[in-house]
């Protein structure tokens, strides 16, 4: 069941028409300074602190963030709302590894290109599949999340919306590269954060904790235990998720490529910082539903559904439906274009240029790119169109992200392995968190990959290790 459209389908065509126009425009705008392949995948490798952690704290402000958060606290109770903040702890420890990164590839592209110079073309392979299996992933749950969320909220049809959201940012991507995408995540970025501390302050005006503490002790005890078995997996599991998403995605490489070398691990670590609170404020706005009386009939709906309830209480009316909307549409935008520009790259410059051996000037790069991104936009729209359970979608992937943590660290931190018993344990670990999440309880499908690329990770260390190759 779908929450109640508080606006009309016009007024929110209006907005949602409105702000992808102005985010095309800028996209043009900013594209204009894109010249080179460099400048377009890189934002010409001089972006700076403000910038920077932006970019980074309203990539991982996601849709996801605003549905997911709040049901893990609705169902999971104190460590439900917690647990997905512990995906602020990759930002955070991606700040010194950061550092690392630009001291080994100080000309590197991606992500890929460290697996290809640690791990040779066999892992660089089994990388690739991986982390664009992944990336498409997170790419559809965030058009699935859009598409119900505009429907939910602006009676938009799901398909419509849907497109319209990837539309919008296919094209200021193909336009603008990395500027565009820096430059409307700074924006978006701001507009998120005032969102999230106005609505989360009219909800504490509304239901404080104190009360809201007294309502769950009484109606729902359960969400209150520490020691809730399924919530410390749950809390546990995201962590290591988290660890996996950021460590190995392209989205984050990009941007340590992009920002310059004393600004990266200060721009992640600040981005940490400033992400931490928010779902943590997602989950808490979920929990005040009881006390503010609200009957919730679909849990991935619940936090729109009370931001909407407080705003309207707050005498702010019709309003309150179009500040939510350009919220979650400011917070879907800023994940789908940065998936758009760091998947793009990988298949330009890993896959054509690297395994298909093809030039790539920079005369040919931009029809090259222009394709590559439109046909990963329409594959993310012929996916999305199914409406998969983003909850699913999104945490069966975690196997396969987590088994990348290890060779990911020792990769950048030691000067040699085994490669071979790295590359087995990465694969060893995705199907073993795979069965694990399938077949025993998807709370632990990324503890178990991570434990087991852990182990053959740390075996690689002291069987048979060969040096590392360095980067020209």
């Amino acid at each position: 069941m779908m929450v109640a459209a508080s606006i009309s389908p016009v007024t929110s065509w209006a907005i949602v028409i409105t702000l992808g126009v102005l985010w095309v425009f800028l996209g043009v705008y900013w594209g204009r300074k894109a010249q080179t392949s460099e400048q377009f995948m890189l934002a010409g490798r001089n972006v700076g602190l403000s910038l920077g952690s932006a970019t980074a704290m309203a990539t991982w402000v996601t849709s996801n963030t605003m549905m997911v958060a709040p049901v893990l606290a609705l169902e999971k109770g104190v460590w439900g709302m917690l647990a997905y903040a512990t995906a602020s702890f990759g930002l955070l420890l991606f700040a010194p590894m950061a550092k690392r990164i630009k001291a080994i590839l100080p000309h590197g592209f991606t992500s890929g290109d460290f697996f290809r110079l640690r791990f040779g073309r066999l892992g660089w392979a089994v990388f690739l599949v991986i982390t664009l299996v992944y990336s498409i992933t997170w790419l559809v749950t965030m058009a699935i999340a859009g598409g119900k969320l505009l429907e939910a909220l602006g009676n938009i049809p799901y398909a419509q919306g849907m497109s319209l959201i990837l539309i919008v940012c296919v094209l200021y991507t193909l336009f603008g590269g990395l500027y565009a995408v820096i430059g409307t995540d700074f924006i978006q970025s701001v507009i998120i954060l005032i969102g999230v501390v106005f609505v989360g302050v009219l909800v504490l005006g509304q239901v404080g904790v104190e009360q809201t503490y007294e309502h769950l002790s009484t109606h729902q005890p359960a969400l209150l235990d520490v020691l809730m078995p399924a919530a410390l997996l749950a809390f546990f599991n995201n962590m290591i998720f988290g660890f996996g998403e950021v460590f190995h995605n392209n989205v984050w490489w990009s941007r340590a490529y992009a920002m310059r070398e004393t600004v990266a691990p200060k721009a992640f670590f600040l981005s940490g910082l400033l992400w931490f609170p928010i779902p943590i404020a997602a989950g808490f706005i979920a929990l005040a539903a009881g006390p503010l009386g609200l009957n919730v009939p679909d849990a991935s709906k619940v936090g729109p559904m009370v931001a909407e309830h407080v705003l309207s209480g707050a005498g702010l009316g019709s309003a309150a439906g179009i500040i939510i909307l350009i919220v979650l549409f400011c917070s879907i935008a800023s994940s789908v274009d940065s998936l758009l520009a760091a998947t793009s790259d990988l298949l330009v410059k890993d896959i054509y240029g690297g395994l298909f051996g093809k030039e790539l000037s920079d005369r040919h790069f931009r029809t090259v790119v222009g394709v590559t991104i439109l046909t990963v936009g329409v594959i993310a729209w012929a996916l999305a169109l199914t409406g998969w359970n983003i909850a699913l979608v999104l945490f069966s992937a975690g196997p396969l992200v987590a088994s990348l943590i290890w060779p990911v660290i020792a990769g950048l931190f030691w000067s040699a392995c085994n490669r071979l018993l790295v590359i087995v344990g990465m694969i060893a670990g995705c199907a073993c968190g795979l069965f694990g999440y399938f077949y025993i309880e998807p709370y632990i499908g990324a503890l178990v990959g991570g434990a087991v690329s852990m182990v053959f990770t740390i075996a690689a260390r002291y069987i048979a290790p060969t040096p590392f190759a360095h980067a020209d």
